[in-house]
């Protein structure tokens, strides 16, 4: 005969608990959840006290806790205990769900579900609905997923069951469901789509299917006054849904096979939700701006203007760029126009840092300008804010973005801003560009596309605004050193350049006795803010950096004997510390930049000076 020796846990004062003794001990919870119901069996209903609830509530999660779900199981099931569960049943609830997330409990499952929709089926409403929302805020990472997956068909169960009331509740479901959302990351690359570890891409089409039945409520019964609330609670959850997640999703490239994109099906459904529930895409977009709003009536929170704003910037991205509801657009709307609605958009866009939502931006600005001809876009347009906002934002792209082919993209959206302007507008936002850009890069990337304007002058149509006085005005901001002699020529050396070259250009273009550009005229001004402090700047600074490249030498004539690192000062600023012949090499290369700044400069005033030599001569011959 077999005996069984149990572990020291079970021994008590020397002496050995039986198995009998064992299983009745383990079976004490349910004895005791069978007590409780027992005495509230001759109660009534509105008897029920407080002690009632917090011992029902104990002894349930004790018997899931010690394995006895089974005989919860048929303690729910019997009729006779109908009213207490009807009351009481709801605090099961928590502990039921927290058994099915439970991991290696395959065999509770089963009957963990039947409880549990035995529990939706008896309980109180308006009490699990207060029961699941609070399960939903409670996880935290992976688990948010898992939880709102498992609860939102009950959940929406549940809302469908009251009896009144119906938008708050929803609303607020809806707010949570957002809230928590709105943690979880949201996958950038289509791997990440594709493999969807925090279940976001899963949650959104659960989601779909979670507010349809409100959705057809609101279309079903239009006059119905709930229902106009019921369909506010939509709307912000819409909006929201716009803001998060589709404002940094990124989108597949589209095929015909849409199916495999999650947020491209989620922002279709979303944009449908809108249309049906009276917000179609053009009453949104042509709308948003305007002082009256179709939904003033909703009590926004303090930060819904902000969010509204996202909102509806999101909305136009997936509109023009991705295509979704674009159809719903009026189609006698002018290019320009369609530009004028999407720059606020673009603006927002490229004020963030986040890659995913400026890059949006460009996407966006892209699509808007190509729509336009040349040349058409009139002047009067930079004087609305955004219109001059967007290229310093491109800016701020083109020189902070750590990214190289979005730094290229801005770079060649800034280049198509400008060739969409009229000749004034070119004007006027090369002056503010120079006076705002702060960065050399930028301002010779300016710099040059003057020259190309005054080129087309010369050889198309004369521009009075890249001839004569206009463009003296505007060569004033190109055509000097910010310090004088002490500027940092190293710094500001492709400003340097580009000025050099639009100066060569023009002497040799233009003649002094035509003088279309006003050169000549301002070539002592020229010479005095420019060509003078750059002789002296180049003569300092060469000097400079030729005693630097002696120390340097000398350095690391010592650092070759210590194997070690030495540190050069150049302008004040200690370069980092590299090994000396790597720091030789820097400046060799400074040295190289102000060889080939002096060699520009010299050709320039050697043109001067053969120009300024012909045209005497020319005139003498005259006389």
């Amino acid at each position: 005969m077999l005996c069984w020796s149990p572990p020291k846990a079970f021994s008590s004062g020397g002496s050995v608990i039986s198995l009998t003794r064992l299983g009745h001990l383990l079976g004490m919870a349910v004895e005791e959840l069978q007590c409780i119901i027992k005495r509230c069996q001759i109660l009534e209903e509105c008897d029920f006290k407080e002690e009632d609830f917090g011992l029902f509530q104990l002894a349930g999660q004790r018997c899931i806790d010690d394995g006895h779900v089974d005989q919860l199981l048929e303690i729910i099931q019997d009729e006779k205990n109908k009213t207490i569960i009807k009351s009481m049943g709801w605090n099961l609830v928590g502990p039921v769900v927290r058994c099915l997330l439970r991991n290696g409990e395959e065999d509770k499952r089963e009957d963990c579900f039947l409880m549990f929709d035995l529990l939706l089926k008896l309980c109180n409403p308006k009490e699990l609905l207060l029961g699941l929302l609070e399960l939903i805020e409670e996880p935290s990472g992976k688990q948010i997923s898992q939880i709102i997956l498992l609860l939102l068909q009950p959940l929406q169960t549940v809302l469908q069951k009251l009896p009144n009331n119906k938008a708050y509740s929803v609303g607020l479901a809806l707010s949570t469901l957002w809230s928590q959302l709105s943690l979880l990351p949201v996958p950038y690359s289509e791997e990440q789509i594709q493999t969807d570890d925090y279940g976001l891409c899963q949650c959104c089409k659960a989601l779909i299917e979670f507010i349809r039945p409100f959705v057809e409520e609101v279309i079903d019964n239009k006059e119905n006054k709930e229902n106009e609330k019921l369909k506010d609670e939509l709307l912000k959850f819409c909006f929201k849904s716009l803001k998060c997640p589709l404002l940094t999703a990124q989108f597949l490239e589209q095929s015909e096979d849409v199916g495999n994109d999650p947020f491209r099906c989620f922002a279709c459904e979303i944009i449908g939700f809108l249309s049906q529930i009276g917000h179609p895409v053009p009453k949104i977009i042509l709308n948003h701006g305007r002082k009256k709003r179709t939904w003033d009536n909703l009590e926004f929170e303090e930060e819904d203007d902000k969010q509204l704003a996202d909102s509806v910037a999101s909305l136009t991205y997936l509109v023009f760029v991705q295509g979704i509801g674009i159809g719903q657009l009026p189609m006698v709307l002018s290019p320009s126009y369609l530009l004028q609605l999407n720059m606020e958009h673009i603006e927002l866009f490229l004020q963030r840092t986040e890659q995913s939502i400026f890059s949006k931006g460009l996407e966006l600005l892209e699509n808007s300008l190509l729509r336009l001809e040349d040349s058409s876009l009139l002047y009067q347009y930079l004087e609305i804010k955004s219109f001059l906002a967007v290229p310093q934002g491109l800016v701020k792209v083109m020189t902070l973005c750590p990214i190289e082919t979005l730094r290229k993209k801005g770079l060649a959206m800034l280049q198509l801003y400008i060739d969409k302007l009229d000749s004034q507008g070119k004007y006027t936002l090369f002056r503010c560009l120079l006076n705002t850009s702060n960065h050399s890069g930028v301002e010779g990337f300016i710099i040059q596309n003057i020259k190309n304007q005054i080129d087309a002058s010369f050889k198309k149509t004369y521009n009075k605004w890249f001839a004569g006085p206009q463009l003296i005005s505007l060569l004033d901001l190109v055509l000097f050193l910010p310090e004088g002699a002490e500027t940092d020529l190293l710094q500001n050396s492709d400003r340097i350049m580009a000025s050099l070259n639009l100066l060569r250009y023009l002497v040799i273009k233009d003649n002094e006795n035509d003088n279309q550009t006003g050169l000549w005229t301002d070539l002592g001004k020229i010479e005095n803010n420019f060509l003078k402090p750059l002789h002296i700047g180049l003569n300092m600074s060469k000097a400079h950096y030729e005693a630097e490249i002696k120390n340097s030498q000398q350095n690391s004539q010592v650092a070759s004997t210590c194997k070690g690192v030495c540190s050069v000062t150049v302008g004040g600023e200690e370069i980092p510390s590299m090994p000396p012949e790597m720091q030789l090499k820097v400046l060799h290369s400074a040295l190289f930049t102000f060889d080939l700044i002096e060699s520009v400069l010299a050709r320039v005033e050697e043109l001067i000076e053969i120009k300024t030599k012909s045209t005497s001569e020319e005139n003498v011959g005259i006389k």
